[in-house]
């Protein structure tokens, strides 16, 4: 109970999928103190090696074959100031058999999310580029908020009100044979979102990146959600809005699993 990242939230993780024995990503994910919790300071190449290597470790004592890892790092005891101190950066890493992030017979014909109460914070306030715990908790509340209204997830505006993210995964939307994706201004530029966009791109799929106001969202055709967990999830309809689980959203995602079961070549 006396660890700071009880208190201050000083913890940040990253995210990992596990298919037929090998961590999707893992060289370009990077130790979560790296980037997510500037206080904890190591920007060291050399120790994000060991880290990985240590997933790797983990992963083969286990004995996992498709699987999600979670590497998280946190401040210890040893200050209970809102400064961090003296405190010992410290890490973990878990792994296990998670399965389908949604009820697999929703998501087949594509989820439903409500609007979230909250908003992502503008990134002059927060590190919003990280996985830094402290994020996570209005996202924690708008999921919660919208499974207690029946939806299985929410959609996020950021503080301006323009379309965000999920509470955890980035959306894309079709229009007219071309996907667009909010700009990652304030929110994190999954690993997912970047392999996607280099799927639709080996397509010959235009990719837009912008700007994205809610209402646009009744003129998109489709949508869907991209994350670590969820993979490539389509999307039914968002509060009034309602959209086709269509061919683009379907393509993409057998892409998507073609390349991470190594059907395709990851290049």
């Amino acid at each position: 109970m006396l660890l700071h990242l009880a208190a201050m939230a000083a913890t940040a993780w990253v995210s990992y999928s596990i298919y037929g024995r090998v961590i999707e990503n893992l060289l370009e994910n990077v130790y979560p103190g790296r980037v997510a919790t500037r206080p904890i300071e190591t920007d060291d190449q050399a120790r994000c090696d060991r880290i990985n290597a240590a997933c790797e470790e983990v992963m083969t004592v286990n004995g996992h074959v498709d699987a999600y890892m979670r590497p998280v790092a946190w401040r210890g005891s040893e200050s209970m100031g809102v400064a961090p101190g003296k405190t010992k950066p410290h890490l973990a890493i878990a792994a296990w058999e998670w399965g389908k992030y949604y009820d697999p017979r929703k998501s087949e014909n594509g989820i439903r999310l409500d609007i979230a109460p909250w908003r992502r914070p503008a990134p002059y306030t927060a590190p919003t580029e990280s996985k830094a715990a402290g994020l996570y908790m209005i996202c924690t509340l708008s999921k919660q908020h919208a499974e207690q209204r029946g939806y299985d997830d929410a959609l996020m505006f950021d503080w301006r009100g323009r379309v965000a993210e999920a509470t955890g995964a980035n959306v894309f939307f079709v229009k007219e044979n071309k996907l667009h994706t909010p700009t990652p201004d304030c929110f994190l530029d999954g690993i997912t979102r970047r392999t996607i966009m280099d799927l639709a791109d080996r397509r010959g799929i235009e990719v837009s990146e912008r700007p994205i106001w809610p209402e646009e969202l009744e003129s998109f055709e489709q949508m869907f959600l991209t994350g670590t967990a969820v993979e490539v999830t389509p999307v039914k309809s968002v509060g009034p809005w309602n959209f086709e689980v269509g061919e683009m959203t379907r393509q993409i995602s057998r892409d998507y699993d073609d390349l991470v079961h190594g059907r395709i070549p990851n290049e």
